[in-house]
């Protein structure tokens, strides 16, 4: 099946042939559905910290970030920002040349409260020697929009979510990587002052990052009196998933082999070559300006207090299980721990002797920790926290998405539907186990966890095999554990027009 230059092609990827193989075999087998017990919930699987146990944790992550801790701030940022402006692109290629459709409409009549209309401008009186008001007047709103997407302008069509104009200030305009850096500054710095912080981010954008953050550090290292330590990574050619087409046979173009990237899952590579004790994750594009950040650095401090709270305590019984001699007390301090803190579930737990529990509880306790936050489902988009059934049929919280999910057995979706909270990708990980080693974080990853999805090349229909998502099966035998935080902490910008919402304009 596979030809010499095939095999040298993928050898060039760093890429087996066993892994090959086993991807064609995913195309073909498919991925088993997760069998859901039921949707976490306040009740069950997700804490809802009072005020008292809150003012707790902060305390607890205050005092943890004067020892000598590494922090370590983790953000995807390699999407191009392309799907923001779909509704524009599709009023480019319209018949009509006035706005019609309320996207439309409403990016045209509040256009100057966009971070971006100074620059919009300028290259709209340089390309067209015109205002953006003039363009308005004359009915050319199509090159105002060609303006801002094209490569003769702004080329926000091509650019990277993090590198765009988000946010007006009264002295500057922000990107979200300038926000991050703020926020960062916030929550994450060390004893030294020092905040860390990884993008990941794509080979064509690696340069216009680079650019980017020298263009910035020095400035806000004197303005919040931090000292960033910023570092970049690419996701790994080796991750790229073979396509294939309606047969399952590889799919090629001009004679060569067509591959994939492996979607965001492909990052745990990146995550796991980090060394850090603590490290928060959170996505490129959820900011909000300065004057509301007191509660999103409230909860990360408090997710993250947790996360130690919790951590310590597992090290402490990691300890314990390692002597010869541990009480029946003992070990029923751990089992409830187990199930009752860290939501790991042996149905059976009570036929186990005693050797069998002290091995099922190491396994359970020696492995990464995440402490999640959730938000209210209120519609926006995002993969839900679920209690569901492991390989070896003890139970566990996870983040799981719709396709995870099987839709068509009645049970299972009203189960989902039942759901009452999302996920917001708000974690914060710990990644060393408890003498202080790096876990290889490839070990945790539930190969069975990928997804399978539909695309099309050169006119041409192929299936694409996605890897276990990172906050998804690539963390699927992690401890997880989660929170409920507010809303206010979520504030997504999915479309241009998210940028016009009232906690995206409370900047001025």
């Amino acid at each position: 099946m596979l030809s010499k230059n095939d095999l040298q092609q993928i050898s060039e990827k760093c890429i087996s042939e066993s892994q090959i193989f086993y991807q064609l075999k995913c195309f073909e087998t498919g991925f088993p559905f997760l069998k859901i017990i039921n949707a976490a919930s306040p009740e069950q699987g997700i804490t809802i910290a009072s005020d008292a146990q809150l003012n707790d944790l902060l305390e607890t992550w205050e005092a943890y970030l004067k020892s000598n801790a590494s922090i370590l701030k983790f953000v995807p940022a390699s999407g191009a920002a392309s799907r923001m402006f779909k509704d524009l692109y599709e009023f480019l290629d319209a018949d009509y040349a006035e706005p019609k459709k309320p996207a439309e409409i409403k990016f045209i009549t509040e256009i100057k409260n966009f971070a971006f209309y100074n620059a919009l401008n300028e290259c709209c009186l340089k390309n067209n020697n015109k205002s953006i008001d003039d363009l308005i007047k004359y009915g050319e709103t199509k090159a105002i929009v060609s303006n801002l997407l094209d490569s003769n302008g702004l080329n926000y069509g091509v650019l990277p979510k993090g590198l765009l104009l988000f946010h007006t200030y009264n002295n500057e305009k922000r990107t979200p990587l300038q926000e991050h850096l703020v926020e960062g500054g916030l929550y994450a710095s060390n004893a030294s002052n020092e905040v860390n912080i990884h993008f990941t981010v794509s080979t064509e954008h690696r340069q216009l990052f680079e650019n980017h953050i020298n263009d910035t550090l020095s400035e806000y290292e004197k303005v919040l009196a931090k000292i960033f330590n910023i570092s970049l990574s690419e996701q790994k050619p080796s991750t790229d998933t073979i396509a294939v087409d309606q047969q399952n046979q590889p799919f090629r173009e001009d004679g060569k082999l067509v591959f994939r990237p492996g979607g965001h899952g492909a990052l745990i590579e990146n995550l796991n070559d980090l060394n850090a004790d603590v490290i928060f994750i959170k996505n490129i594009d959820n900011v909000v300006p300065d004057s509301l950040k007191d509660q999103t650095v409230k909860y990360k401090k408090a997710i993250a207090g947790l996360l130690i709270k919790l951590q310590q305590k597992a090290f402490e019984y990691l300890q314990l299980l390692e002597k010869d001699n541990i009480s029946i007390s003992n070990f029923h301090e751990i089992s409830l721990f187990c199930e009752k803190e860290l939501n790991n579930i042996h149905p059976e737990i009570n036929k186990l002797n005693e050797s069998e529990l002290k091995q099922y509880l190491k396994s359970k306790l020696n492995r990464p920790i995440r402490v999640c936050g959730m938000v209210k489902n209120t519609g926006e988009p995002g993969g839900g926290p679920f209690l569901t059934v492991n390989a070896d049929g003890t139970v566990s919280t996870q983040i799981l998405e719709s396709s995870q999910i099987d839709l068509s057995n009645p049970t299972e979706k009203a189960k989902m539907m039942h759901s009452t909270h999302f996920n917001p990708v708000d974690l914060v990980c710990g990644v060393k186990n408890y003498k202080g080693e790096k876990f290889n974080l490839l070990q945790f990853v539930d190969k069975q966890t990928g997804f399978i999805s539909s695309k099309s090349k050169g006119g041409k229909e192929l299936k694409a095999l996605e890897l276990p998502g990172l906050w998804n099966g690539a963390m699927s035998d992690w401890n997880t554990i989660f929170v409920e935080v507010p809303i206010e902490t979520f504030n997504p910008v999915k479309t241009v027009n998210d940028l016009l919402r009232p906690e995206h304009q409370q900047t001025r």
